[in-house]
């Protein structure tokens, strides 16, 4: 397969979830072998998006340059690897990608229509010999990475919640990444709120972006009391647990989510994997560690 760019620039805009800031930010066509680098418009520095530039993982995956960071990158890296993106360009004119709806999906939906520009060269491919496994003995969670003579990604989402109860999401090259991957949106729980602001999260987080998941009973005064910390009217809970904002768009939405975002922390391993990658209980920091093993092999 001949590897492929966008054919024109795409401009985004909007607060990023956890620093709050507000930023432009436009995908660009970029040359064969380039892969996918940020450009910090305001400051000139350049960034790959590579496991080896991975900073922080504190509910994102943030990639550095000396002092010059990127945060949120997850979502545009699993848009630009669903939609078969090999090289590009993202510029930005501040610190963290805007976080739009908390999925990929303004991505895909502005790409997508478009097609891509084939390019010349052949698309590299990542082939490993041997299954990587990295564990988090702490938490239970792990990530393998099996060869394998075609591409394929399988996660389990277990937080021992009563709402959630156990997802599973799978996506290979049969799945319509579009359709299937790209519109569910991240969550958080609600008892989760407070610890994640006193931590300097979340400051540009609203119910517009993100499914909120109420697993313990809740009083009306916290509800408000949450509400006035987001500015947002007031809601109340679902039968189903959820936050009445919204409805969800698959039963295991969330499951979906964090395959999303399996997809986007496993590009930082610098190309397609020709694997089977296989995650339990996944987030940003293993995700990171694993595309890490594949990079560092």
């Amino acid at each position: 397969m001949k590897q492929q760019t966008v054919k024109q620039e795409y401009t985004f805009e909007g607060r990023g979830l956890h620093t709050g800031k507000f930023s432009h930010m436009t995908i660009c066509p970029a040359p064969e072998n380039f892969g996918i680098r940020f450009l910090r418009e305001d400051v000139g520095v350049e960034i790959a998006a590579t496991a080896d530039k991975v900073s922080r993982t504190d509910r994102s995956t943030t990639i550095s340059e000396g002092d010059v960071a990127v945060v949120t990158i997850e979502h545009v890296l699993s848009a630009l690897t669903g939609l078969g993106v090999d090289n590009a360009l993202i510029k930005i004119d501040n610190e963290e990608v805007p976080i739009l709806d908390g999925s990929a999906s303004y991505y895909v939906k502005s790409i997508a229509p478009d097609g891509l520009q084939q390019q010349e060269a052949e698309r590299r491919y990542i082939e490993i010999d041997e299954e990587i496994e990295i564990k988090d003995e702490q938490t239970g969670s792990w990530v393998k990475i099996t060869p394998a003579d075609h591409m394929s990604y399988e996660v389990t989402v277990d937080f021992g919640s009563r709402v959630l109860g156990v997802q599973s999401a799978t996506w290979d090259e049969a799945t319509d990444y579009v359709k299937e991957i790209a519109p569910c949106r991240t969550f958080c729980f609600f008892h989760e709120l407070e610890f994640l602001v006193s931590r300097g999260l979340v400051k540009g987080g609203d119910v517009e972006n993100a499914i909120v998941i109420v697993e313990h009973p809740v009083t009306d005064e916290q509800i408000d009391n949450m509400c006035k910390l987001f500015n947002q009217p007031k809601l109340g809970v679902t039968p189903e647990g959820y936050l009445s904002n919204l409805v969800l768009q698959f039963p295991n939405e969330c499951g979906r989510h964090k395959l999303l975002d399996l997809i986007g922390d496993l590009r930082l391993c610098g190309a397609y994997l020709k694997a089977r990658v296989s995650a339990y209980k996944s987030g940003h920091r293993i995700n990171s560690q694993a595309a890490a093993a594949v990079l560092n092999r």
